[in-house]
């Protein structure tokens, strides 16, 4: 029996489909779908796989090689662990108790040093939840919007990546947080909204200069919205 897969709209079970070798949809009652690699298992016991697909090197369109596998390894990972943050959103446990598995998980997932989760009040953004700073700063640590990396990701209703924080002035430093430990370098912080409505931001931190790859990247935004509904679940409750 497969892991159930959750409608990231509504929270429902999805149902599912082959659409070839390499990926699946998944659909909801509600009208949402989306797509995924097809597990790797099923692709070695599919009769219909060719074996020139099963050869793992690969071209890029510069001309380079690269490895398939490792890259399905990747995806696969992340569909495991989106499963598993899913699991915990739509859970009965306390939401900030939530909120720091979620932020541990989607660290490990990442390979980055600090994640942290912060959802507007109504006046500040607040840290709620974080894997890597200093748990005694939840509930104290605030922003208003504007204010910080995290602030301005808000009130320009975009995504902000930096490379190195240490030279973007708008960088806001918590002392409760114990961020000094880190010497943190590369930032990105993801807002989270219900339309035009502010709800939060999702950020990742490393110790080493970072580039996010479009996967990871990708993964964020999933994470935010399964914070999002989390939220929305326990508002309406």
């Amino acid at each position: 029996m497969g892991p159930v897969i959750r409608c990231r709209k509504c929270g429902r079970k999805m149902q599912s489909s082959r659409i070839d070798d390499f990926k699946v949809k998944f659909y909801c009652q509600c009208g949402f779908s989306e797509y995924r690699p097809s597990p790797s298992a099923s692709k070695a016991i599919n009769p219909h796989y060719s074996r020139e697909s099963l050869m793992p090197l690969k071209f890029d369109e510069t001309g380079e090689f690269y490895f398939e596998h490792q890259r399905a390894d990747r995806e696969r990972m992340e569909i495991i662990s989106l499963e598993e943050i899913s699991m915990l959103a739509s859970s009965d446990y306390d939401l900030e108790d939530i909120l720091k598995s979620i932020t541990e998980k989607t660290a490990r997932r990442l390979g980055v040093d600090i994640c942290s989760i912060y959802l507007w009040d109504g006046e500040y953004l607040v840290l709620r939840g974080t894997y890597g700073l200093s748990q005694n700063a939840v509930g104290k640590a605030k922003l208003k919007i504007g204010e910080g990396i995290t602030g301005t990701a808000v009130k320009e209703k975009k995504p902000m990546l930096v490379p190195d924080i240490s030279k973007d002035p708008r960088y806001r430093y918590f002392p409760e947080t114990k961020e000094e430990q880190y010497r943190i370098k590369t930032m990105y912080s993801y807002p989270i909204f219900s339309g035009e409505e502010p709800f939060g931001v999702l950020n990742a931190q490393t110790v080493e200069l970072r580039e996010f790859k479009e996967d990871e990247i990708y993964f964020v935004s999933v994470v935010a919205n399964l914070i999002l509904g989390a939220v929305k679940m326990r508002k309406r409750s």
